[in-house]
């Protein structure tokens, strides 16, 4: 079974997730990242040629590749969750966590690091909050109808969401014995 994690931009999945990987002892795929790599360009770039259209239709078929994995944690992109057949494949063979992030945590996040500027793009002409408040406001039901946990990740370091996480996939039996030590790294 995979670990994923779903949420909006700067919710923490590629932090958590690396971490989560190292706790539980599995591969770690960000999907942005393995499309990135496969294309061998930068996501922004995807979009500057090609458009949204095309991302999403190469977003579903990498997530369509790593659903076919096992014993994986899996980030997603952003937008992964707007679309039924993601959501069903993540399904099939993964346990799928909501990062939640309000509107101003997302914003601050993506305002202090360069690399998702740069690599992302904006999805309007808005001035960033009130895009991030728009798409968090739209984006957030399709992530918590797929979500099987929900963990808010504002004001939290990265190894107490994954503290979070580990506790509830220990409750409810889905962690080896072997799986679930180590620590550090903040998301702020």
């Amino acid at each position: 079974m995979n670990i994923v994690l779903i949420g909006f931009r700067c919710a923490g999945k590629s932090t958590v997730g690396r971490l989560l990987s190292k706790r539980l002892k599995k591969e770690f795929v960000d999907c942005d990242e393995y499309i990135e790599k496969k294309m061998c360009l930068l996501i922004r770039e995807i979009f500057d040629l090609w458009g949204e259209s095309y991302f999403r239709l190469l977003e579903g078929q990498a997530i369509a590749d790593l659903c076919k994995l096992d014993g994986r944690v899996i980030a997603t992109g952003g937008g992964a969750a707007l679309r039924y057949k993601n959501i069903h494949n993540l399904k099939r063979n993964g346990y799928v966590i909501y990062l939640e992030v309000a509107p101003a945590k997302a914003c601050e996040r993506i305002t202090r690091d360069p690399q998702s500027r740069d690599r992302r793009p904006p999805l309007s002409t808005k001035e960033l909050f009130e895009e991030v408040t728009e798409q968090l406001a739209f984006r957030r039901r399709y992530y918590l109808n797929a979500a099987d946990l929900t963990v808010a990740t504002d004001e939290r370091s990265g190894e107490e969401v994954v503290a979070e996480i580990l506790a509830h996939l220990k409750a409810r039996g889905l962690m080896g014995p072997e799986e679930g030590d180590d620590s550090e790294a903040s998301l702020a």
